[in-house]
């Protein structure tokens, strides 16, 4: 299987450092904690990560709601008027 140019899966050995190489075969900071640890620091950060999201307003909510609903509505409205317009032509063809 081939990647993808720029592919953040496998870094090609020239971009690492040394530094790097000796960390990752220790274990880092990751494999010396015990499971409550890595616990914790799984939900610190969960945490950080939802500090960054942009939360919408209350209006934009509000809008993003309405365009929702909107369209629901008219998706609703043309499914319904393609099945009736099938069941008179199964009962036109089929009799």
């Amino acid at each position: 299987m081939t990647d993808a140019v720029g592919s953040i899966d496998m870094p090609d050995a020239e971009d690492e450092a040394p530094e790097s190489k000796k960390a990752r075969k220790k274990g880092g900071k990751r494999g010396k904690k015990g499971p409550f640890g890595r616990l914790a620091l799984f939900y610190r950060q969960i945490i950080a990560e939802l500090r960054k999201v942009v939360w919408p307003s209350r209006s934009q909510l509000s809008t993003y709601t309405t365009v929702v609903i909107v369209f629901v509505v008219i998706m609703i409205g043309l499914v319904t008027v393609i099945d009736y317009g099938f069941s008179h032509l199964v009962k036109y063809v089929f009799g």
